[in-house]
């Protein structure tokens, strides 16, 4: 299968374990970026690890996991070439992947439960990038990455 970049702050980390198990058995190979503990970190550091992954070339996709699944997002969408989404449910999560071409997810640990989180990590990881009218809009995405 493919390699799934995964990270969380300490919020998050509890659920990131979950999720990593869960995708191991789908045989998914799991590159985790941290959190090691529920110690209080920053997400920024998690968000940019998984990020970095995925520019590298060492993951395909990334999953991050805090409290709200919005402050670890943005940071990974600071990064050159991530499309970053928070989600909270099984469309967001699918539709996020069909028209945005999103390659890394952020859940929030404190908004959604348990079966909510897998069934969204399952949504993502089964939808595929649309293309067609799509691509113009992520061509425009990849265009605002250099801008001024």
């Amino acid at each position: 299968m493919s390699v799934i970049a995964i990270g969380a702050d300490h919020a998050g980390f509890a659920l990131k374990q979950i999720i990593a198990a869960h995708l191991r058995d789908d045989e998914h190979e799991i590159l985790d970026c941290g959190a090691d503990s529920d110690d209080r970190v920053d997400y920024p550091d998690y968000g940019s690890a998984v990020a970095f992954a995925i520019k590298d070339g060492r993951a395909e996709k990334g999953i991050l996991v805090c409290g709200s699944g919005i402050g670890i997002v943005m940071a990974a969408g600071k990064i050159s070439g991530i499309r970053a989404a928070t989600v909270h449910d099984v469309t967001t999560a699918r539709m996020c992947k069909e028209h945005n071409d999103a390659n890394v997810i952020g859940i929030g640990a404190r908004m959604v439960g348990e079966q909510t989180a897998l069934d969204i990590v399952d949504a993502y990881m089964k939808a595929s990038f649309q293309g067609g009218r799509h691509q113009g809009r992520i061509d425009k995405l990849t265009q605002l990455e250099n801008a001024r």
